[in-house]
């Protein structure tokens, strides 16, 4: 059997630009990143959300103020939970698509290059098995 999620995520932009912007576990850029009790990571976010709902889960926000509570804001730890769920019913990840929609700042090849490897990483999957 195949299962599917789709996953999404959005968050402003910081006011006092003191937290850098992280996408896909890495830091694109040191004047600015999201609102967020996390690192604000929204393709992380949405990668989780992704997979929760594919195992029949719930979405991050059911999981991120607990974690934040005990100082946990490293969204790639957050990701861990829902892969955790992928193991108990006995799925793999195979692939993922992921979609960055924004106005700023542009997002390099060279960064897209860079977030698909982590995420590979995280994922257990090859890079080319990320879209």
């Amino acid at each position: 059997m195949v299962r599917v999620g789709f996953g999404s995520d959005s968050h402003r932009f910081e006011k006092t630009k003191v937290k850098p912007l992280i996408l896909g576990g890495v830091r694109i850029s040191d004047s600015g990143g999201l609102e967020a009790n996390s690192d604000g990571d929204v393709v992380i976010h949405s990668l989780f959300n992704a997979i929760s709902q594919a195992c029949g889960g719930h979405s991050l926000g059911y999981y991120a103020d607990p974690l934040f509570a005990r100082g946990i804001t490293d969204s790639k730890e957050y990701l861990k939970i829902a892969l955790e769920m992928v193991k108990e019913i006995g799925y793999r990840i195979a692939n993922v698509g992921v979609m960055i929609e924004a106005k700023r700042p542009r997002v390099s090849i060279e960064m897209v290059s860079e977030m698909k490897k982590v995420i590979a990483d995280l994922l257990e999957i090859g890079v080319n098995d990320i879209g």
